[in-house]
């Protein structure tokens, strides 16, 4: 079978059954099994493909996910992250739009190690969206900074995700996390400047109001007992790692342990809260694992049937060069988040642009970076998608799609400007990995 007929048979028929609302994991173990009875022999093929997808989901890089998932659950659940997002805002008094920063600095410090976008963007979106539409702020400064988080959740380590795409195209997770530290302090600081903008164009868009005054006191035993520790767990995890004293299997490990270490003198780890935590963390976990496993062999069988070396020659053909390249990638996301959530996208994508990247000359943790954000464009990229249709979910009632799209505009333009940053100073997500080394 020529390479087009082979690639257009798993990608098409995994695609298909994504459609036909079965889940992503299914579908690519439907596609799996239809390519080895094709393309490796029958039954035994089947077999071989089970057992290399095994051997894909005990790998010792994938550790991370767990650890890393439940230790943003364990914030949430336990209550630690609702102190950090309560004395940030009593520390920030009348500030002009104190909320919306309120949901960046929280949003960011929590929703990485949660491991979803949407997951971050409905809690965020369900708990700060009623209070600022209350203070009132108009609608696309509520919802706008909520949807922009999501692009500061898939690059501040500690990220599942990005040791999910690390592990998919096969390249060090440790590389790709610490990648993530300088633009994602950059894109951090975008935001800020954005929304203080706004406040300043539109002071009507965020309402003066008088907050309570918190005294010299309480302030110093807010950012002591309810900021700092917070953070230190966060910024342990990712400082251990830069430095080399730890893998991010081991960072990932000790962070989920100084959460529950934190959670005690608060008074705040129980029983309910730790089950919740773990409940929580492995249904993503075992979600992701399945995808994994389905992924791992769908890479296998696309270069068992040539249909991987044939797209790559087919590509390089263009004669683009590697710029043209890189961006005919990032389109082809951009395009498929229209109607795909981000774990589908890697499972389709990775496979054919890591190697890719690599037959380029990519610093794959680079690459990865790019990826990372482009995928996050994509889940938010008119008219449909899917994190939209979350912060609709979660909007007040009466608002509208457009009003969704107006909303994310200027935070998708950040993160188009950070990826153009990337691509012409490459060192900004380069250099720590290397220094790190």
């Amino acid at each position: 079978m020529e390479w087009y007929w082979a690639a257009a048979l798993l990608f098409g028929l995994s695609v298909l059954l994504m459609f036909l609302g079965l889940p992503v994991a299914i579908a690519f173990f439907g596609t799996n099994i239809v390519g080895a009875l094709v393309f490796m022999g029958g039954e035994r093929g089947i077999w071989q493909v089970v057992n290399n997808g095994f051997g894909a989901i005990t790998s010792f890089p994938l550790v991370p996910i767990p650890m890393f998932l439940l230790m943003g659950e364990l914030f949430y659940h336990t209550g630690l992250a609702t102190r950090f997002f309560n004395a940030v805002d009593r520390l920030m008094g009348n500030v002009p739009g104190r909320l919306a920063y309120v949901t960046l600095l929280g949003g960011t410090a929590f929703a990485g190690p949660a491991g979803s976008s949407m997951g971050a963007c409905a809690l965020l979106g369900s708990l700060m969206v009623p209070e600022m539409m209350k203070r009132g702020y108009n609608k696309y400064l509520s919802m706008g900074p909520i949807m922009g988080v999501g692009g500061l959740a898939v690059i501040i380590p500690p990220s599942a995700l990005t040791v999910l795409l690390a592990t998919l195209g096969q390249t060090d997770v440790g590389d790709l996390l610490i990648a993530g530290v300088v633009p994602g302090l950059l894109l951090a600081l975008m935001y800020g400047a954005l929304i203080w903008g706004w406040t300043v164009v539109d002071p009507s868009a965020a309402p003066g109001y008088v907050a309570e005054h918190a005294g010299r006191a309480e302030r110093w035993r807010l950012i002591l007992f309810d900021i700092v520790p917070m953070v230190a767990v966060i910024v342990f995890s990712v400082i251990i790692m830069i430095v080399g004293w730890a893998t991010p299997t081991e960072a990932a490990a000790l962070g989920a342990m100084s959460v529950v270490l934190l959670a005690v003198p608060y008074g705040l780890l129980t029983w309910e809260s730790l089950r919740r935590s773990v409940d929580g963390a492995l249904r993503v976990t075992v979600m992701s694992f399945l995808i994994i496993f389905g992924s791992a062999t769908f890479a296998q069988l696309l270069a068992f049937s040539g249909a991987s070396s044939g797209l790559i020659q087919h590509f390089l053909g263009f004669d683009l060069g590697a710029l043209g390249m890189l961006l005919v990638m990032i389109g082809i996301i951009f395009f498929l988040g229209c109607f795909m959530d981000q774990l589908s996208m890697m499972l389709l994508t990775a496979p054919i642009f890591f190697p890719l990247a690599k037959t380029l000359g990519f610093d794959l943790a680079w690459f990865g970076l790019i990826m990372l954000l482009a995928l996050e464009i994509g889940y938010t990229t008119p008219p449909f998608g899917l994190l939209l249709f979350v912060m609709k979910g979660v909007a007040p009632p009466g608002t509208t799609m457009r009003e969704v799209y107006l909303a994310g505009a200027p935070f998708i333009a950040c993160v188009l400007l950070l990826i153009a940053l990337i691509i012409a100073f490459p060192p900004l997500a380069t250099w720590l990995p290397r220094v790190s080394h």
